[in-house]
């Protein structure tokens, strides 16, 4: 299947589902935040207490992403191969703004996945943080912290719009993949695409949004 071009798109959207179902889960457990201190430092406290299996998920997803990139590359450089010479002018019909630029905004957030686990999840970079008495990074301090120093919300923020330009092509792709999408099917399926991917960005950049305003408050 990896040899031919449909088996690697079918790689592509199977990678794409479990990526995507992280982020939903990943941005329901970030909007805990809202519940207060208690809240999203009780959501990381069980996050942990799974222990080994917090990191076998980790790699099932780093095997998901790197996967979904290499793909995405070949693909693409399948596709400019196939037509040399381009367009003269080009006319498109169909095609949006955000599928031309897929690549682009699949590594942009590609950067971007390398700038959060430096910031959040290894604590190479911004301010210092609060350790609770179970050991555990204060959460919610953290990510208050952080998101008061513009640079830091600016690049979550610059990051959730090309999210919201991947996830807006990319659900819809998952359907035209499995051969769900025709002409009938194929407006409604778009809008779709384009509401889930707005509700996940906004939901996700909501959050430095906030804090930055001055909403979130220690």
């Amino acid at each position: 299947m990896i040899r031919s071009a449909v088996g690697r798109k079918l790689f592509m959207a199977a990678t794409g589902v479990a990526l995507l179902g992280f982020v939903a889960a990943h941005l329901l457990g970030n909007l805990t935040i809202y519940l207060g201190p208690e809240g999203i430092n009780t959501y990381a406290e069980h996050l942990h207490a799974v222990g080994m299996l917090l990191w076998v998920f980790r790699a099932g997803l780093l095997i998901a992403f790197g996967l979904h990139v290499a793909f995405g590359i070949v693909l693409t450089l399948e596709n400019r191969r196939a037509r040399p010479i381009t367009y003269k002018r080009k006319n498109h019909q169909r095609s949006s703004m955000a599928g031309r630029t897929m690549i682009y905004s699949g590594a942009l957030l590609g950067i971007f996945v390398g700038f959060h686990l430096l910031h959040f999840t290894f604590h190479a970079i911004g301010p210092p943080i609060e350790v609770l008495n179970s050991g555990l990074p204060n959460v919610f301090l953290m990510i208050v912290e952080n998101f008061r120093h513009f640079g830091f919300a600016l690049a979550y923020i610059i990051a959730m719009a090309a999210l919201f330009f991947h996830l807006s092509h990319g659900f819809a792709s998952l359907f035209q993949t499995a051969g769900l999408n025709n002409d009938a099917t194929l407006p409604w399926l778009q809008r779709l695409s384009y509401v889930v991917a707005a509700l996940i960005a906004a939901g996700f950049a909501s959050i430095p949004v906030l804090i930055y305003s001055g909403l979130v408050i220690k």
